[in-house]
């Protein structure tokens, strides 16, 4: 099962393995409340800065993300761990709770299905 949650949202003992999906590290975020920090999957900076959270640019941003990660690879990672049947929670510093990145990649894991997503 992937789920995700913000970064600040309370760590729970059912998020599984917690990994952060951001290229930055989020502001006051303690190191002891992530498990694997896998910034290789976050958009990257011009993406990032392009979309500036901006949700009338979520279907551009969706696809040129999902363009960087078939290009990449970068999710390969993520699609063995979907697969090891493990609880992850994808955790993202943004405060749009549906417009970010690890809303994108989820739905990226679960149109791939990543077992789990």
């Amino acid at each position: 099962m992937i789920r995700m949650k913000r970064a600040w949202d309370e760590s729970e003992a059912d998020d599984g393995l917690r990994i952060l999906v951001d290229r930055l590290w989020p502001r006051g975020m303690k190191k002891e409340k992530i498990d694997l920090w896998m910034k290789e999957v976050a958009p990257s900076r011009e993406l990032r800065k392009w979309f500036g959270h901006d949700p009338a640019r979520w279907e551009g941003f969706r696809s040129r993300y999902f363009a960087e990660l078939e290009q990449s690879g970068a999710a390969s990672e993520l699609f063995l761990l979907a697969g090891s049947e493990r609880k992850i929670t994808l955790i993202y510093a943004a405060s749009d709770r549906d417009h970010n990145n690890a809303a994108a990649l989820l739905e990226y894991l679960r149109e791939r299905g990543a077992a789990g997503a």
